[in-house]
């Protein structure tokens, strides 16, 4: 779900940035911006546009509703995994796309089960 005002608070910026130990110029390079653009959102002089905006928020692991302060929930609503990266969850999440809702509650806790005691 994306802001329908679209207005960055740069708190919100800073804060998500914070979250992941990022230095400004880290973040603006996870995000793919120039570092003088990433500074000039996180300082409110600039505002970016819907897409950017939903590109900050997926990187920077949060969403942006929460960057507009939208919702005090920081976590992500979209989450993006690559093939090439992490293939085998990337397989999981494919497979799993034509389950019906019975297998994926048997499979999240089989999931919740294999991870209890970690």
């Amino acid at each position: 779900m994306h802001s329908s005002s679209n207005t960055l608070v740069p708190e919100r910026l800073k804060s998500a940035r914070e979250r992941l130990n990022l230095s400004k110029a880290e973040a603006a390079r996870k995000i793919g911006l120039t570092a003088a653009s990433y500074v000039r959102y996180e300082a409110g002089d600039r505002c970016p546009s819907s897409q950017v905006l939903m590109t900050i928020a997926e990187k920077l692991g949060t969403s942006a509703a929460f960057l507009c302060e939208e919702t005090n929930d920081i976590s992500p609503d979209v989450i993006s995994i690559s093939k090439k990266n992490e293939p085998l969850l990337f397989e999981l999440i494919n497979d799993a796309q034509s389950a019906d809702d019975k297998t994926l509650q048997q499979l999240l806790s089989y999931y919740h089960q294999l991870t209890k005691n970690d």
